[in-house]
């Protein structure tokens, strides 16, 4: 079977190096046809082979389940600055995969990172990566356990931030392969954004930090939304990776 000839008929452009991953995952001549023909028939390269790179890791994604994208490494980066020495507590909201808690956990001593998604696919997924950590299914902060209400350090968040009429225009491995709670932020984009930052007072630590990666487009809504729940916000910006973040300021008082 010629690999590469195969993905480049069916249109993927970085064949060579996929096909290299699709050798690598195979265990067999059959399973590399199966593999092979999950991924010309358009399924996220990530979803066949079983995992994706993330921030220098292999995060494992399943099925069905959102693929964690490069740009949000600069999310992550983000995040990394404000790790208190000793012990942060993580909340990863809509984790997908967990790859954020993931790699957030490994990034310091006695980092406790709790992941929540409303997709059961995606919290058996996290719960795959995010060993050591938590993990809810429910929507948003509803499962998170009282105990944490004014003590988490750090809330990041992907939530969706695609506007319902650009949907469409999304490349056809995320519409068709993806969950469409995963990408579709509502008539502007932003109204995930605004339920979990709603929510994020009852749960921040005093000077504790709200970080939600956005779009370009959406961020100036998101710092208002954030400014008007209480938050000082900030908007930061990665050329390279595409990659924009909201990060709050908790400022309330003990």
């Amino acid at each position: 079977m010629d690999v590469v000839s195969e993905l480049r008929a069916a249109g993927c452009v970085f064949a060579e190096e996929e096909a290299t991953l699709l050798l690598e995952a195979a265990t067999s001549d059959s399973e590399l046809v199966e593999l092979v023909t999950l991924r010309v028939a358009g399924l996220p390269l990530e979803q066949v082979v079983g995992w994706a790179e993330f921030c220098g890791r292999r995060i494992y994604v399943d099925p069905g389940v959102f693929v964690p994208r490069r740009r949000t490494e600069f999310l992550v980066r983000r995040a990394a600055e404000f790790l208190l020495p000793g012990a942060t507590i993580v909340v990863d909201m809509c984790c997908g995969c967990g790859a954020v808690g993931a790699v957030l956990q490994g990034l310091a001593v006695g980092v406790e990172v709790h992941a929540v998604d409303v997709d059961h696919r995606a919290v058996a997924c996290a719960g795959r990566n995010l060993v050591g950590g938590t993990v809810y299914a429910g929507d948003l902060f509803d499962p998170l356990p009282d105990r944490l209400h004014g003590r988490v350090d750090l809330l990041v968040a992907n939530a969706p931030y695609v506007p319902t009429a650009q949907i469409e225009f999304l490349p056809v491995e995320a519409r068709l392969h993806e969950p469409l709670l995963a990408l579709d932020g509502g008539k502007d984009g932003v109204d995930v954004q605004r339920r979990v930052i709603a929510g994020a007072m009852l749960w921040l630590a005093p000077a504790g930090r709200l970080l939600i990666e956005t779009g370009e487009q959406q961020a100036h809504l998101t710092a208002v939304a954030m400014r008007a729940a209480g938050l000082t916000p900030s908007i930061a910006n990665d050329p390279n990776l595409a990659g924009t973040v909201v990060v709050g300021r908790s400022s309330r008082t003990i």
